[in-house]
């Protein structure tokens, strides 16, 4: 055990060793990412079948740049002769065997546009900063000239991608560190959480690698991102409280050693329920269809086991090996008076006041919880879901201009096409079809494959790629030929239907398995049913409120599909943890005090300890927040706000309200359901060991 005299070394040189053998291959998983388009669609999706299909036609799949030159009147001959110019600068950019076509003008004879047909393979983000260069060179007076289409789309999220994981790393460390700093105020406590998180953050790093490269596990840049911040909020937490216990048992045991074994097994089944309903909860995500929400599920799973691992082995030993001192200014001493006393002489006075509060009228205090809660919920009624691809970074990128200009003097779908794929023999039908289409504007010729047998066309539309006018021009096709159809709008298409459906398998799956988790640990079934209400409300809550700070606040457009799935599934499973963490101390106080007394010492004694791992998580979350990427920035403000009303509502006020209201009925049909508030026989000799 790590809190052994001997254990403790052993538990510290395994844990160097991991960090210094497997550290190298840390560095690796973003060799591992997968960046392609199928990553982020539903397997079964008509879009990923036809990215399959796409991959017979040529070794190397094309992406084109779409470079516009306009002006706001005709366009001038200076901006004619820079697009003619710049074509033979492009061609020497365009894939092998691929020509780039003289520039076409618009109808009104304010712009150009000109298709570069890029290769899409690892350097498309930097062969597209090339063809911007170019465009960029010495661009004539009144004339604007932008690089979109898929090619600059891509480039410019990869742009927003660039540095995720270390800038994402250092800023949570730093967050964490102020926090750790402001809530020990210990010169040298607050090092020793990171230092773990660092080992369980090699672990991970490794064990995301290695399972992603030999079993096939699915990471994206997204899951990759956040299964940092989550290892840091997750870990800071189970350290805070384990670290809380131990400081408490200091105070009751001379031996430090003996001290450490007891916090150990006092918080472990604890800290263990956590860990497992947070990783059973995210597993749960395998049943999803997007393959991006099943990545960040399994992913995350990772991380929360390894940080377990992490906090339950090599942080238990440096306490241990580096012994009370840590703890200054404030170091527990022991006495004979602090082993007999029954409570911790640290004051929990505020927590004491909070408690008598809600003990005087329970009921009055869960009804307003609850009306509160409901109030913001309503607001997640009215939620705009869905957003375009100009519309998925808080920034306007030059893609995005580009878009508009287009728009402005092309059909709007001109940009990116549909592409359809069909059998060679079937194509002249499905031309005629797809022509008589609503919403088609033409019908291109594409390639073949060698073998002849596909046909590729693509399809421009009338409106604008992947809004609702273009949705329904695809879906309008598909009904129309028995050819897939696919692009950029087919894929939107795809992962608005996959979504929801994800929402009705996953979400049940995740009840389920956290009310079963809580059964085990409360020997209840009452109570665990409560504690899950608890949270469900205060996830739509969370909503509620963050869509009023989407709209009027970061002037998001709507919501992205995504986040209701993986903010329910991440806000059930760390939300859950609070009330996991008190609860279990609740049970111990009841068994010792009775009901009413059980439940308000509880919540006296982890008060401070759950405010500040709240507080650490959903700082960790906020980080998420300020990414440019705005599905992420969703789902960090959703889960750190709800995060932040588990942590000051439900757990401090609405859990405790109902569980006094319910009486002894809450731990039914446990055998603390028939003490009628009256303490329980005491199963133990725990008079040198009283619980804090």
């Amino acid at each position: 055990m790590p809190g052994d005299r001997r254990g403790k070394w052993l538990v510290l040189a395994a844990w160097l060793i991991i960090a210094m053998a497997l550290g190298p291959l840390a560095g690796k998983l973003a060799d591992v990412q997968d960046s392609s388009a199928n990553a982020f669609l539903p397997r079964s999706s008509e879009s990923a079948k036809l990215n399959k299909e796409l991959e017979k036609f040529r070794a190397d799949e094309l992406m084109p740049a779409v470079v516009v030159y306009s002006a706001d009147g005709s366009l001038p001959a200076e901006g004619r002769a820079k697009a003619e110019k710049d074509i033979a600068a492009f061609q020497e950019l365009a894939a092998e065997g691929e020509k780039v076509e003289a520039p076409l003008e618009s109808e009104d004879g304010q712009a150009l546009m000109v298709v570069v047909p890029l290769i899409s393979d690892a350097d498309i983000v930097a062969t597209t900063k090339k063809v911007r260069d170019v465009a960029d060179a010495n661009a004539p007076p009144g004339v604007a000239i932008e690089v979109g289409g898929p090619a600059g789309s891509t480039t410019d999220a990869a742009g927003a991608f660039e540095s995720l994981d270390s800038m994402l790393m250092m800023v949570t460390g730093l967050v964490v560190a102020i926090l750790l700093l402001i809530t020990y105020r210990s010169p040298i406590l607050w090092l020793l959480p990171l230092l773990s998180v660092g080992f369980a953050s090699v672990l991970t790093q490794v064990g995301t690698y290695m399972l992603a490269k030999y079993a096939g596990l699915p990471v994206d840049p997204q899951s990759s991102g956040v299964l940092m911040v989550l290892v840091f909020g997750v870990g800071t937490d189970y350290a805070l409280l384990l670290i809380a216990r131990y400081r408490e048992e200091l105070r009751r045991e001379q031996d430090r050693h003996v001290a450490m074994k007891t916090a150990l097994r006092r918080s472990g089944p604890a800290i263990l329920a956590s860990a497992g309903t947070i990783a059973i909860g995210l597993v749960c995500l395998v049943l999803a269809d997007v393959n991006s929400s099943r990545s960040m599920g399994l992913v995350g799973a990772i991380g929360v086991v390894c940080a377990l691992l992490a906090m339950v082995t090599i942080l238990p030993a440096l306490l241990v090996i580096l012994g009370r001192w840590v703890f200054w200014p404030f170091v527990p001493r022991w006495t004979p008076e602090s082993a007999a006393a029954p409570e911790a002489p640290a004051s929990h006075s505020r927590w004491e006041r909070i408690g008598s509060v809600t003990a005087a009228r329970p009921r009055r205090a869960w009804v307003l919880s609850l009306a509160a809660t409901g109030l913001l919920a309503l607001s997640s009624l009215g939620l705009d879901m869905g957003l375009t691809q100009s519309e998925l970074l808080q920034t306007k990128p030059e893609s995005v201009v580009a878009q508009e200009r287009i728009s402005a003097h092309y059909p709007s779908g001109s940009s990116d096409p549909a592409t359809v794929v069909a059998p060679s023999a079937d194509v002249a039908e499905v031309r005629r079809a797809a022509e008589g289409t609503d919403g088609v504007v033409s019908v291109q010729d594409g390639p073949t494959t060698p073998d002849g047998e596909l046909t590729m066309l693509s399809v421009v539309l009338k409106d604008v790629p992947d809004s609702s006018g273009a949705k329904d021009t695809i879906d309008a096709l598909r009904d129309n030929t028995d050819a897939l159809v696919g692009g950029t709008t087919a894929q939107s298409l795809d992962t608005q239907r996959a979504s929801v459906r994800d929402l009705w398998v996953t979400v049940p799956a995740v009840l389920l398995v956290v009310l079963l988790v809580l059964i085990w640990l409360l020997r209840s079934v009452t109570g665990p049913l409560i504690m899950l209400g608890t949270v469900v409300v205060s996830f739509f809550a969370a909503l509620g409120a963050s869509n009023l700070l989407f709209e009027y606040v970061m002037g998001h457009a709507g919501v992205d599909w995504s986040v209701p799935l993986l903010g329910f599934v991440y806000l059930v499973a760390l939300g859950i943890d609070y009330n996991i963490f008190l609860m279990h101390r609740v049970k111990e106080e009841v068994a010792l005090h009775g009901h009413a007394k059980g439940v308000l010492t509880g919540l006296t004694t982890t008060g401070g300890v759950i405010t500040s791992a709240g507080v650490v998580l959903a700082a960790t979350f906020a980080v998420i927040a300020t990414l440019p990427l705005v599905p992420m920035a969703q789902m960090g403000v959703v889960v750190g706000l709800g995060i932040l009303l588990d942590t000051f509502l439900v757990r401090t006020i609405l859990l405790p309200a109902l569980a006094l209201d319910l009486g002894p009925r809450f731990w039914w049909p446990g055998a603390l359901s028939k003490t009628s508030g009256g303490p329980a026989p005491v199963r133990e000799d725990r008079t040198s060991q009283p619980v804090g």
